[in-house]
């Protein structure tokens, strides 16, 4: 491998290690808890993330959502909700390392209901499964890894929560050099194999992401981490 794309590699892997240990760290210290807002408990992560880092940057907005807010993709801003003490919740923070990006997301429950705790092991499950078919297909496309992943949550028993399933992630800021272009998603519009480089002939790296929800029952679960390096 050409010493560039490993030192690469190395500081998106270190980049999601820290992470990993910040959501630990969210969930050793009870910060995932009913009775206050969703956005007290931001706060709280923020504070938490700059005692354990020193993180100051984020490359997107930090969510937090709870309840029905958990059916919401992305790019949704709905009205902050109290937590309750048989919740669903999920994560997802893009917190900047030295300059590399990590894109995390993780879903909690707060009590026992099945159905929520269903939900929460099948994203796992399906994230798994998203990045087998991804190992398995040498030239996939974003729209194909979509399909597939997107198809996912109809075995499961759900629906497909997002616009897209995953992104690109880099160097910060990755948004400002790839820019936001559909091939720049996992997304059934983009047709170029996610292993090509880009424009630049650089390598390209992903984050995949899985979102099911149930619109009857109100909630969602949420998962993503890096696809393209292990």
């Amino acid at each position: 491998m050409d010493l560039s794309i490993s030192i690469r590699h190395a500081s998106l892997r270190e980049a999601e290690s820290k992470a990993e240990q910040l959501f630990k760290a969210i969930e050793d210290q009870g910060i995932i808890r009913p009775d206050v807002t969703e956005k007290q408990i931001n706060r709280e992560i923020y504070q938490l993330a700059f005692q354990m880092f020193g993180i100051k940057k984020y490359w997107h907005k930090r969510i937090v959502r709870a309840g029905k807010n958990t059916l919401f993709p992305y790019r949704e801003n709905p009205p902050d909700l109290i937590v309750s003490k048989d919740d669903i919740i999920f994560l997802d923070f893009g917190p900047i390392f030295e300059d590399w990006e990590a894109d995390f997301g993780r879903t909690f429950i707060l009590g026992d209901d099945p159905a929520k705790i269903k939900l929460k092991n099948d994203i796992v499950e399906a994230w798994d499964e998203g990045k087998a078919y991804f190992q398995s297909q040498s030239a996939i496309t974003g729209s194909e890894l979509y399909t597939y992943v997107s198809h996912l949550a109809l075995k499961y028993g759900w629906e497909f929560g997002g616009p897209h399933a995953g992104h690109l992630i880099g160097e910060f800021p990755h948004e400002v050099i790839q820019g936001e272009s559909v091939e720049n998603y996992i997304h059934q519009g983009n047709h170029i194999p996610m292993r090509d480089p880009d424009s630049n002939g650089k390598p390209r790296d992903w984050i995949l992401e899985i979102h099911f929800v149930d619109r009857k029952l109100e909630i969602g679960g949420f998962i993503e981490q890096l696809l393209t390096v292990d």
